[in-house]
């Protein structure tokens, strides 16, 4: 594998995988219409203009964190840190924010900018952990769960902030369109991620790395940088999030984001990634993300409880993961018949 092999094409990417994935999201695009369809008939209010709002500022949260875990997966890692990094991130920056000390708009881009850098300096650090001492990321990340976690305490003194400026918290809860601004921006992050992966050279290496890291490293090149790099990415997307929780809600909490690391894994798996590695793509990311947050609305307004509700989300994630091993075995049977 050359660099010139990297640049012109996605070598790791076979037909059959490529058939894999048009297949995967093609049916978490059908499974999500036929939900919504569901969810429309048999859940009052479900339809409205007001509750698809409501769901849209719903997934955008997990949208986000989503999307800087796809990199992460797809290098064949994990990040369990991200809800505890968020929860770091906005405890950071909203300092700055309810300080009162400095300009509207200089404050707001001060808290933007130290929040996508406390997200991207733990990312950085799971990555190089993970890569120098050849650590598993989940015990790796697992770890800096805890750190973070209780950084996020010990700076507040596990108090909440709020009173942060009134037009921060217009913003979060402005609408284009008819959209929430703030899912437009978990868009525009989808769409950059999707370039990255499919126009760039160095979304083919994270695809390549994610199929074969050793045949990766032994062609020349360094693996390790582009897996830190993957993580430094999950971190970055922690950091938005972090802002976009709290101009949405106008609070920043010590232990906000818990569990927020298995929606957003669960929202990758459901788009059709794989934990090894290699297979995913950002357009299943978003609809796993989509289905996520439309089954859970849609479950609330029907009246079913909190336990029921994370059955069925756990039945839902398990059944996702099995059709996806037949979708791999009826696609690799369709290009060999080809």
């Amino acid at each position: 594998m050359t660099s010139s092999t990297l640049t012109t094409r996605p070598a790791t990417r076979s037909t059959a995988g490529l058939a894999r994935q048009v297949m995967g999201e093609a049916g978490i695009g059908l499974a999500l219409l036929a939900m919504v369809v569901f969810f429309a008939i048999f859940a009052d209010s479900f339809a409205t203009s007001n509750n698809l709002t409501q769901i849209a500022t719903q997934i955008t949260l997990n949208t986000m964190l989503a999307v800087g875990m796809t990199f992460v997966i797809l290098v064949g890692g994990i990040d369990l840190s991200v809800g505890a990094v968020m929860a770091l991130c906005a405890v950071t920056s909203g300092k700055v924010l309810a300080s009162g000390d400095l300009p509207v708009p200089l404050a707001v881009s001060a808290a933007v900018g130290l929040s996508v850098a406390v997200g991207m300096v733990c990312g950085l650090i799971n990555g190089f952990v993970t890569e120098r001492w050849r650590v598993p990321s989940f015990i790796v990340t697992l770890g800096m769960l805890n750190v973070a976690r209780g950084a996020a305490l010990e700076y507040t003194d596990a108090k909440t902030l709020y009173t942060f400026p009134e037009g921060f918290n217009r913003f979060g809860t402005s609408t284009l369109l008819g959209v929430p601004v703030l899912f437009w921006i978990a868009i525009v992050m989808v769409v950059i991620g999707h370039l990255v992966l499919t126009r760039t050279v160095f979304g083919r290496m994270i695809f390549a790395i994610g199929n074969n890291e050793e045949a990766v490293r032994l062609s020349g090149h360094r693996t390790k940088v582009v897996k830190i790099a993957a993580f430094a990415i999950a971190g970055f997307a922690v950091g938005i999030a972090a802002i976009t929780y709290m101009a949405r809600l106008n609070i920043a909490s010590p232990i906000l984001g818990q569990g927020y690391e298995l929606n957003a894994i669960a929202a990758v798996v459901i788009g059709g990634a794989s934990l090894s590695g290699g297979k995913g793509s950002m357009i299943g990311t978003l609809l796993g993300a989509c289905l996520l947050g439309v089954l859970t609305n849609g479950l609330l307004l029907m009246g079913v409880s909190d336990f029921q509700r994370q059955i069925i989300t756990g039945v839902v994630i398990m059944l996702a993961v099995v059709l996806d091993h037949y979708r791999g075995k009826v696609a690799a049977r369709m290009v060999a018949n080809s």
